[in-house]
C-alpha cells in the first residue's frame, strides 16, 4: 500500500517498516542509546534521504571507528532538529521506544520459556530411560503433551503480539515521516520550504559532482509583489503566492524540486537538466503564471495579471551551494534590470556576477 505525502513522495508500508528495522539494527551495531533522537537520526540514515547527514556519519565512523553520543547529538541538532515538529518527533520516538521495550521483554520471556521447555525435555528423557511400567510411561507422556501445548500457546501469543507491534511501529513510522514532511513543507504554499531546498540542493550538488551529470538552478521572483500587497492586502497576496507555487509544482517532474525560497522568491532544483532546458522551464512557468486571471473573491474585482522574473544557473565542478545560488541571483537581478517578466541565464551577455539581487 502506498500513500503520497505533501511533497509528492510515496510512503510504502513495508518500506517504512524496513527503514525502522534498519534503524534499530544500526542502533544496536553502533551501540547508540535507545533514545527518540537517536532513532530519528538512524531512521533518516537508513532511508537514504539526507546525503549530507549520511556522509558526515560515515566520515566520523571512518576516522574514529565508532560514533559517540556527542556526535549523534550534534548531527541531529544540525540536520534534523527544526523547532517546528521536534516535539512531535520526540513524542513519536518515545512511543516507538516503548514498543521496542515491550518487544525486547517478550523476546526475553520467550527465551526463558524455551529454556524451561528444553530442561523439561531433558527431564522427560531421563524419566523415560528409567521407566519400567505402562502407568508411569503414560504419566510422563501426559506431562510432555501438557508442556508442549503450553509452549505452543506461548508461541502463538508471542507471534500475535509481535504482529501487533509490527503494525504499531509501522504506523508510528508513518507518523514520524508525516511530521518530517511537515517540517520540510512551506505551510502557506504547500511546496518545499527553504530548509528542504537547502538539503536537496546540497544533495544534488554532491550527486552531480560524483556522476558528472548536469544540474541547474532557477530562482524566480514575483514582479512588483510589494506594490501588489500594499494595494490589495496581504490575504490577496497570499493567494498569489499559492497560485505561483501551484504553477511551479505543476511544471516540475521526477527528481526536480520546487520550493519557496523566501518571501515572494521561489526556487527550482533541476537535476540532469541542461542550462537551455532550465531556461525553457523558467519560461514555461512564467507564461503559466502570466496567463492566470486574478479575481478577488470578496468583490469579484479583476486584479489583472502577475508576472515573474527568473535567473538560471548551472552547476560547475567544485561549486558550493552558495556559488550556484549567487550566480542564479545575479541572473535574476539582470532579468529585473532588463524589464522583468523574462528569464536570464549565466551565459547571457551583461550579467554582473558581483551584484546582488535588490
Amino acid at each position: 500500500m502506498e500513500r503520497n505525502n505533501k511533497l509528492g513522495q510515496s510512503i510504502d508500508f513495508e518500506q517504512s517498516f524496513a527503514y525502522g528495522r534498519k534503524a534499530l539494527q544500526y542502533m544496536l551495531d553502533k551501540r547508540s542509546a535507545a533514545t527518540p533522537k537517536n532513532y530519528d537520526l538512524w531512521y533518516t540514515y537508513a532511508s537514504g534521504n539526507n546525503r549530507t547527514l549520511i556522509k558526515e556519519v560515515n566520515e566520523i565512523i571512518a576516522v574514529k571507528g565508532k560514533i559517540d553520543q556527542p556526535d549523534l547529538d550534534r548531527i541531529h541538532e544540525e540536520y534534523l532538529c527544526p523547532c517546528k515538529g521536534s516535539a512531535a518527533v520526540g513524542k513519536i520516538g518515545v512511543q516507538i521506544g516503548g514498543e521496542i521495550d515491550q518487544i525486547m521483554a517478550m523476546l526475553e520471556a520467550a527465551t526463558g520459556k524455551t529454556t524451561e521447555y528444553g530442561e523439561s525435555l531433558g527431564t522427560v528423557s531421563e524419566q523415560l530411560d528409567s521407566s519400567n511400567d505402562e502407568t508411569s510411561l503414560a504419566t510422563i507422556v501426559e506431562s510432555l503433551m501438557s508442556t508442549t501445548h503450553e509452549m505452543q500457546e506461548n508461541n502463538r501469543q508471542l507471534e500475535h503480539r509481535l504482529k501487533e507491534s509490527k503494525e504499531q511501529i509501522s504506523d508510528l513510522n508513518d507518523n514520524l515521516e508525516a511530521v518530517r514532511t511537515e517540517s520540510r513543507t512551506d505551510q502557506l504554499t504547500g511546496i518545499a520550504n527553504r530548509k528542504y531546498f537547502d538539503e536537496e540542493l546540497s544533495s544534488k550538488i554532491e550527486e552531480a559532482e560524483s556522476s558528472g551529470e548536469e544540474l541547474c538552478l532557477l530562482i524566480g521572483d514575483i514582479d512588483f509583489f510589494k506594490k501588489f500587497n500594499d494595494t490589495f492586502g496581504h490575504q490577496t497576496g497570499d493567494q498569489v503566492l499559492k497560485l505561483v507555487a501551484q504553477a511551479l509544482d505543476a511544471s516540475v517532474k521526477g527528481r526536480d524540486l520546487a520550493a519557496r525560497y523566501g518571501g515572494e522568491e521561489f526556487a527550482v532544483v533541476l537535476p540532469n537538466t541542461s542550462l537551455q532546458s532550465a531556461v525553457s522551464v523558467g519560461d514555461h512557468i512564467r507564461k503559466v503564471v502570466m496567463a492566470k486571471e486574478l479575481i478577488k473573491k470578496s468583490t469579484g474585482e479583476n486584479l489583472g495579471t502577475i508576472t515573474m522574473s527568473f535567473g538560471a544557473a548551472r552547476f560547475h565542478r567544485g561549486d558550493t551551494p552558495d556559488e550556484i545560488i549567487n550566480r542564479a541571483d545575479a541572473c535574476l537581478y539582470a532579468a529585473k534590470r532588463g524589464g522583468r517578466n523574462c528569464v536570464k541565464c549565466e551565459t547571457d551577455p551583461g550579467i554582473d556576477f558581483e551584484m546582488k539581487v535588490a
